[in-house]
């Protein structure tokens, strides 16, 4: 199975550090951001990486990144997203090098204590279908909520006014090969973006859609206040933990 980290954008929120790098090069505690997904797939067992990236420092993961030796990495690849299309819009790069395989894609803001290998693994005896994480929290109007019915998400909004539950999908999925057709039928949202919640609910709708409840904390890092918290969680406990 292969990985994909997400790492585009121009990080508009976290102006005007983000003047002059990307979002994901930034520092969180004694590292640059963009490690700690890479970390994420790597204990989980995966030593094949795409990173996806955009915007004018682009060149600038080639550098710090390498051939990904450092990591452990089999192989990493590098593609270039044009302008800002949505997550699933970034995705979609990811066709060729998915070369009809599974995949788990990482948001390159996305971090996290512990590992996702458990998930990884049951994701790997799925037939088909896609999986997510979920995670508890405080302010789950920020993120896509899903509702549930017992043990089965039901449906996913994304930022809710009136969140139907306390979860949020976190910045990690989960997919089958078909994901990169559900894109193609998308049309953009009322933010101009093709959503990755649309392409989560294509895989509910279908009853394919699985999940986990993340152990240990998680950090979206996207904003000044959630890349103090990840900084300083990270200073205190860790993170990546095999």
């Amino acid at each position: 199975m292969k990985g994909v980290v997400l790492a585009g954008g121009l990080g508009s929120r976290m102006y005007p550090l983000t003047k002059v790098t990307n979002k994901h090069l930034l520092p969180v505690y004694r590292e640059p951001m963009i490690y700690y997904p890479i970390r994420t797939l790597v204990n989980a067992g995966i030593d094949e990486i795409l990173i996806v990236t955009g915007g004018n420092n682009a060149g600038d993961f080639l550098m710090l990144l390498g051939n990904g030796k450092e990591f452990g990495l089999r192989h990493i690849d590098y593609t270039y997203q044009e302008g800002e299309g949505g997550i699933a819009a970034a995705l979609s790069l990811a066709e060729f090098f998915a070369d009809k395989g599974k995949i788990v894609v990482v948001l390159g803001d996305n971090i996290i204590e512990k590992n996702i290998k458990q998930a990884v693994e049951a994701f790997e005896k799925q037939e088909e279908g896609a999986r997510i994480l979920l995670k508890e929290v405080p302010d789950p109007q920020r993120f896509g909520v899903p509702t549930l019915d017992g043990d089965r998400v039901i449906g996913i909004e994304e930022k809710p006014s009136v969140p139907k539950s306390s979860y949020a999908v976190i910045g990690i999925y989960m997919y089958d090969s078909r994901v990169f057709d559900f894109i193609k039928t998308l049309k953009p949202s009322e933010r101009g973006e093709l959503e990755i919640t649309d392409v989560n609910n294509f895989y509910i709708r279908e009853g394919k859609m699985e999940w986990d409840v993340l152990d240990g904390w998680w950090s979206d890092a996207g904003t000044f206040e959630s890349l103090r918290y990840a900084g300083n969680m990270v200073a205190e406990t860790g993170a990546n933990k095999i």
